[in-house]
């Protein structure tokens, strides 16, 4: 996915001015920065949420900007969104369902609901369970689940870490290497806790009020003098 020149505004706020990002095939590529820099707005105009005022959004060769969220859906890329934002008062199994709606034929959608309990064993221990009873863990497994039902080719995570305990914010992203590695998806993964999105990523851009101020490895990004300074603290040096 190529994004270029994106220019997003609320009223007379800039939310992204002239954002350009790229995406390769299989990669993991993480957005960092601070809380209101543009990084879950930059993921509502790539899914069709928000419309830009302009710049383009290309996906395998065709141009996308402003299709309809159905649209983005069918053509490959899959949203998780902030907060997970299960459907509370619907099962698991239902939960995972609503996600595989745009598929066509009951052998794809079987395939791909065996493939998502493999991955998330817990899931299947509680099929039948409502997705508002479960830990936040285990919710933001069912996000990660429902959107894989839509068999992506890129997988967008916004804040994949946002309210859970240290010890399954590691689990969440041993499963999200895993899906890269395993599946072959590309992921674009925005969040906040630069320790985990450097560590989990292949290449990195930091996004700030709107632009985007450094590109390149994760690797390289971590061991930026600026980058330690403002998100990662003496912990990221080295």
């Amino acid at each position: 996915m190529r994004i270029s020149n994106l220019h997003v505004a609320y009223g007379a706020i800039k939310a992204l001015d002239g954002v350009s990002v790229e995406v390769r095939k299989g990669e993991i590529l993480s957005i960092i920065g601070a809380n209101g820099a543009g990084k879950s707005t930059l993921l509502r105009v790539v899914t069709g949420i928000l419309k830009p005022q302009a710049g383009t959004i290309e996906f395998k060769g065709r141009a996308i900007t402003g299709e309809r969220p159905d649209r983005v859906v069918r053509l490959g890329i899959a949203l998780v969104p902030e907060g997970r934002q299960v459907f509370p008062d619907l099962t698991v199994r239902e939960n995972l369902e609503v996600g595989g709606h745009t598929l066509k034929g009951g052998a794809a959608k079987h395939r791909l609901f065996d493939m998502v309990l493999a991955t998330f064993p817990r899931l299947r221990e509680r099929l039948r369970q409502h997705a508002g009873t479960l830990s936040g863990g285990e919710q933001q497994m069912l996000a990660l689940g429902r959107a894989l039902m839509a068999n992506p080719e890129l997988l967008l995570l916004d804040e994949p870490s946002m309210g859970l305990s240290p010890i399954i914010t590691r689990e969440i992203f041993s499963l999200i290497r895993r899906i890269n590695q395993e599946k072959g998806i590309s992921i674009i993964l925005v969040e906040q806790n630069a320790h985990k999105a450097l560590d989990c990523a292949d290449r990195a851009y930091v996004l700030e009020t709107g632009r985007i101020t450094l590109a390149g490895p994760a690797s390289q990004i971590k061991g930026d003098p600026a980058v330690i300074e403002a998100y990662l603290g003496v912990e990221g040096v080295g």
